[in-house]
C-alpha cells in the first residue's frame, strides 16, 4: 500500500484521539457538569409530570396558559429528566467523567504507594534549610533522624548519605476518593433512573392495595424496569388519623399524619402492621412506600329508579384548599333506567357565606355534601380513560326542579331523592383516604454512599498536608556537612515546628544548634 493511501487512516486515527482527548479532560467535565446543572433549572421553573405533591400541575398550567404550553411541551421542559436532551449531557458526562477520573485515579493510587524521592541536588534552596558541621559519623545522624521522623509516622527511605520521609498520603487518599466517588454517585443515580419506577395510588380507609401494575392510579416505569416482578407485596389501610392545631397562630394547621397499615408479603400468612408517616416510609425490599396526601371520601349510597343499591362506599373528593374544601363525582353507571352522577362539594366543617357554601375548618366537625344530579349516558362502556374526579358532561343532562337545577345539602345521614323517582343518594358517613407515592430505586442508597465519600474525600484533601523532609550528611574536608530541608506539596507552608523538632532530634547529639534562615540573614 502507497504511503498516500494510509494518510487519511492517519488522519482519521488523529481525530479521533483529539476527540477522545477532548471529552475526557477535566475542563470537558467541568462545562458539561455546569451544562447539566443549567439543563435541570427549568425543572424547577416549570410544573413535572408525574410529581406526587402535586399532580394536577401540568393541566393548571396548560390551562392557564394555552398558547405557550404546547411548545415547552414540545421541548420536554415538563418531564426535563426523562427528555432526551438532557439524558444526552448525562451520557456524556458520564463518559467524560469515566475517561477523565480513571487515569487520574490510577495515577493517585501510584502516588500513594509511591515512596519519598531523592533530595534535591540544592538543599539549600528548599524551605527552611539548616545546615551544620557534622559532629558525628553520618550513619549516626542519619539513624537519629530516622528514628526520630518514624516515631512521627513518616514514611522513611534511608540510603548511605539521606534520609528520605514524607507524610500526608491521606491527602492523595482522600483525592482517590473523591474522584471514584464522584463516578460512582453518577453511577448510581443512572442506576435509579434506568431500573426504578414511581407510582401513585389513593386508598381510602378499609381498602387495599397490590402491588402489581394494574393497581396504580398512575406508574411510571424506567427504561429497564420489570414490571413483572414488582415486590409482592398486598396492604389495607386499616385507619388514617389526623390531629389538627386547635389554638394558637396557625389553627387548622396539620400536627400529624398516621396512615395505619396492614400488609402481607408474597405468599407468607404473617400480616403485620405498620405506620407510614411523612418521610417515615414502609419499606419492603427497597421499595418504599410515602405518605404524601390525604383528603376526604364520603361515604354514599346510591339507588336508581327501581330502587336497587347500584353504588354503596367510599368516594374521593380532591382537596381544593388548606380547610379541605373538596370536590369530587359519584357515578353510577349500572343504574337503571339511566344512568346517574353527582357532582359537588364536601365541606368538612360546613358554612354557607356571601360567596357560597365553604369550609371553615379542615377537621369533619360538621361534614355536609353540596351536591347537584345528572341523569344519561356516562361514557364509560366506550374504554376511554376518565378522572374519578371530574365529570364528563357530554351525553348528560342535569336533573332539575321545575326551572332550576336540583340541588341539595346534605348532612351524613340525610338522603337526596330525586323528582320522578329516578334515584336517590344517601350520605352515610365520612371515611378519608391517603395518597402514597410507591418508589423503587435502587441505585438511591449508591448514590448516598458515594455522596458521603466525596464529602469525606473533599475534606480530607484540603485538610491534610502533603510534605516531605530531607536529612543529608556530605563529605567535607572538615569531616562532613549535615543539611536539612522540607517542601510543602499543597499551596500552604511547610510546617515549621516539624523542620525544627527534627533539627533539634539530631543536633542534641550532633554539636551546637545550628542558626535559623532568619538569624542567618539577621
Amino acid at each position: 500500500m502507497s504511503r498516500g493511501a494510509t494518510r487519511p487512516h492517519r488522519v482519521k486515527r488523529g481525530w479521533l484521539r483529539w476527540t477522545w482527548r477532548t471529552l475526557t479532560s477535566m475542563r470537558t467535565a467541568v462545562i458539561l457538569l455546569l451544562l447539566l446543572a443549567l439543563a435541570a433549572i427549568p425543572g424547577s421553573l416549570f410544573p413535572q409530570r408525574n410529581v406526587a405533591t402535586d399532580p394536577a400541575a401540568v393541566q393548571q398550567f396548560f390551562a392557564r396558559n394555552p398558547g405557550l404550553a404546547p411548545w415547552l411541551d414540545r421541548l420536554g421542559l415538563f418531564d426535563v429528566y426523562a427528555a432526551p436532551w438532557f439524558a444526552a449531557i448525562y451520557v456524556l458526562l458520564l463518559v467524560s467523567m469515566t475517561g477523565c477520573v480513571l487515569p487520574r485515579s490510577l495515577r493517585l493510587w501510584r502516588a500513594v504507594r509511591s515512596a519519598p524521592p531523592a533530595a534535591p541536588r540544592n538543599l539549600a534552596r528548599m524551605e527552611e534549610h539548616h545546615s551544620w558541621p557534622a559532629g558525628r559519623e553520618p550513619a549516626a545522624v542519619l539513624a537519629d533522624a530516622a528514628r526520630h521522623l518514624r516515631r512521627r509516622r513518616f514514611r522513611v527511605v534511608v540510603t548511605d548519605t539521606e534520609v528520605r520521609a514524607e507524610r500526608g498520603y491521606l491527602r492523595e487518599v482522600g483525592n482517590l476518593a473523591f474522584h471514584l466517588s464522584l463516578l460512582v454517585l453518577l453511577v448510581g443515580v443512572a442506576v435509579g433512573k434506568l431500573v426504578g419506577f414511581e407510582g401513585r395510588v389513593a386508598v381510602a380507609e378499609g381498602g387495599t392495595f397490590a402491588n402489581d401494575r394494574s393497581q396504580y392510579d398512575v406508574f411510571t416505569p424506567s427504561a429497564w424496569t420489570d414490571v413483572d416482578d414488582l415486590v409482592p407485596l398486598t396492604f389495607r389501610l386499616d385507619s388514617f388519623d389526623v390531629e389538627y392545631q386547635t389554638r394558637g397562630t396557625n389553627p387548622g394547621q396539620p400536627r400529624t399524619f398516621d396512615a395505619q397499615l396492614s400488609y402481607r408479603r408474597g405468599d407468607d400468612p404473617t400480616q403485620r402492621r405498620a405506620t407510614v408517616r411523612p418521610n417515615e416510609p414502609l419499606d419492603v425490599d427497597e421499595t418504599k412506600f410515602f405518605l404524601t396526601g390525604n383528603g376526604y371520601a364520603p361515604l354514599v349510597t346510591v339507588r336508581d329508579g327501581r330502587g336497587e343499591v347500584v353504588f354503596t362506599g367510599p368516594v374521593l373528593f380532591l382537596p381544593l384548599d388548606g380547610n379541605n374544601t373538596s370536590e369530587g363525582v359519584v357515578k353510577a353507571p349500572d343504574a337503571q333506567p339511566a344512568q346517574l352522577a353527582f357532582e359537588g362539594l364536601f365541606l368538612p366543617t360546613a358554612d354557607v357565606g356571601p360567596q357560597g357554601p365553604y369550609s371553615m375548618f379542615p377537621d369533619a366537625l360538621d361534614p355536609q355534601l353540596f351536591l347537584t344530579a345528572w341523569t344519561g349516558d356516562l361514557g364509560m362502556g366506550d374504554g376511554v380513560p376518565q378522572s374519578v374526579f371530574a365529570l364528563d358532561r357530554d351525553g348528560l343532562t342535569q336533573v332539575r326542579a321545575g326551572d332550576e337545577p336540583f340541588s341539595r345539602a346534605l348532612s351524613v345521614g340525610e338522603t337526596m331523592t330525586l323528582p320522578d323517582g329516578q334515584g336517590s343518594l344517601t350520605f352515610d358517613g365520612v371515611s378519608r383516604f391517603a395518597n402514597f407515592q410507591i418508589a423503587y430505586d435502587p441505585g438511591k442508597e449508591i448514590a448516598l454512599v458515594a455522596a458521603v465519600l466525596v464529602l469525606v474525600g473533599l475534606t480530607l484533601s484540603l485538610l491534610v498536608r502533603r510534605r516531605r523532609l530531607w536529612v543529608r550528611v556530605t563529605p567535607t574536608p572538615a569531616g562532613g556537612l549535615v543539611e536539612v530541608a522540607g517542601h510543602s506539596l499543597t499551596r500552604r507552608p511547610p510546617a515549621v515546628a516539624e523542620i525544627t523538632a527534627l533539627v533539634a532530634a539530631v543536633r542534641d547529639t550532633d554539636g551546637p544548634r545550628p542558626p535559623t534562615q532568619e538569624e542567618r540573614a539577621r
